[in-house]
């Protein structure tokens, strides 16, 4: 299971918050076993730009443990602050071969 989480940012706020994801994200790395991913769409819109994280290889049955763990984290790190509007979270899981 991997989930994708995208937002919008004010460029202004891009440093800080790049600082702040990518520790959060090695934190939940190391506890969590995920494989973090930061992507940023190319250009603005809006005088915004959209921002995505990426946790790939959650075990399905952990991935509401996990998102858990990552609502903690985005709190004590106080992100929301950082971002307009709300964070959009996409669950996708691979597709299994047909035998």
């Amino acid at each position: 299971m991997d989930l994708y989480i995208y937002y919008r940012v004010r460029p202004q706020h891009a440093n800080v918050l790049f600082g702040k994801l990518k520790a959060l994200q090695l934190v939940l790395q190391t506890q969590h076993g995920v494989n973090p991913g930061l992507k940023r769409r190319p250009a603005e819109k809006d005088g915004l730009q959209t921002w995505m994280e990426i946790y790939e290889h959650l075990a399905p049955d952990a991935a509401d443990d996990f998102q858990q763990a990552l609502a903690s984290a985005l709190a004590a790190a106080d992100i929301g602050a950082l971002i307009e509007g709300e964070r959009h979270v996409e669950r996708f899981e691979d597709v299994a071969a047909c035998a």
